[in-house]
């Protein structure tokens, strides 16, 4: 029988609205009751839709969890930069181990998962305090821990450089597991390993029972099997998704970043995520090589990676807001 990977239940989420409201600056939280604070809170289509980030910070991964804060990690040294999106206002809340910090996913334990590419390594920071609650050895070089996604009972690890996932269960109330419990499960079925980046956007399919991965060297979405890593071609009526990056599933609609292309893609999927069909193509002026996308109200939020801009430590970056399709 195939299980459902469902979110956990109310008392987590009670929890979770708790752990939230702690993470907001002391700052925030005390103008949380006046009119303008109460205003721009109800009106997201106010917010800043350019943010500045740390010059040479070579952003990667976002994650925005139930408040408006966005998270975002730094290819250059792992640091963690959080920012205000009702004011543009960010600070690093978490220095990095000096590896890569990639996809980044913050559940509604108010904890942060964090992908280490190169490193074969993923990490767990609290959303709160910026302390490192868990680390994971996933793989040895070669290897690319690139993307993650959270399916309340498991995080979810792709491997750009090899044919597998890997997976943190979750224990009772979320419990973290130990490094003896993570499992890696081999891609199979239709999935072939090609040169370039391979496994890359990870997201669940919109009924809950099995995972999507965009193959950035093909453009291909696939549905993978969670038990078996048995992986099937997503039936796009012919389409391709070339330098596909982060994923993002909103409903049935899978928002699709190609990054080099400067562009996300909008599919919109069958429950079971089998098929689906490209509704539209979304640019912007302000794309620079955008990898990734998280949902903030009515707002797609992207960072710019500039991988065709020589990075130095004055080299500017920043992240961008759209109308969500």
């Amino acid at each position: 029988m195939t299980r459902r990977l469902r979110s956990s239940g109310a008392a987590i989420a009670v929890v979770a609205v708790l752990a939230t409201v702690l993470a907001m600056p002391a700052g925030a939280a005390r103008t949380a009751g006046s009119g303008s604070a109460t205003t721009a809170a109800n009106r997201p289509d106010l917010f800043p839709t350019t943010i500045s980030l740390p010059n040479g910070f070579l952003p990667e991964g976002i994650a925005i969890g139930l408040l408006p804060y966005a998270f975002f990690g730094s290819r250059a040294d792992g640091d963690i930069y959080r920012v205000n999106l009702v004011t543009g206002n960010g600070t690093v809340f978490s220095q990095g181990p000096g590896t890569p910090s990639l996809g980044l996913k913050v559940d509604l334990l108010a904890r942060l998962f964090v992908a280490g590419g190169p490193a074969g390594d993923a990490r767990v920071v609290n959303a709160v305090t910026g302390r490192v609650l868990a680390s994971y050895k996933f793989a040895n070089a070669p290897t690319f821990i690139n993307d993650v996604v959270l399916t309340g009972n498991a995080a979810w690890f792709t491997d750009s450089q090899n044919a597998f996932l890997y997976k943190l269960p979750f224990g009772k109330f979320g419990k973290l597991p130990s490094q003896d419990q993570v499992v890696k499960v081999p891609l199979g079925g239709e999935w072939s390993q090609t040169p370039g980046f391979n496994a890359n956007g990870i997201a669940r399919t919109p009924d809950g029972k099995a995972l999507l991965v965009i193959q950035s060297s093909t453009g291909t979405l696939f549905r993978v099997n969670p038990g078996s890593g048995v992986a099937t071609r997503v039936d796009l009526g012919g389409e391709a998704l070339p330098n596909g990056d982060g994923l993002l599933l909103s409903g049935r609609t899978l928002f699709v970043v190609q990054n080099q292309l400067n562009t996300v893609a909008v599919v919109r999927l069958n429950a079971a995520g089998t098929s689906g069909e490209v509704t539209q193509r979304v640019t912007d002026p302000r794309f620079d090589v955008p990898t990734t996308v998280a949902a903030f109200g009515n707002r797609l939020y992207l960072p710019n990676a500039r991988f065709n801009t020589p990075p130095t430590p004055d080299t500017t970056y920043t992240a961008v807001a759209i109308p969500r399709p």
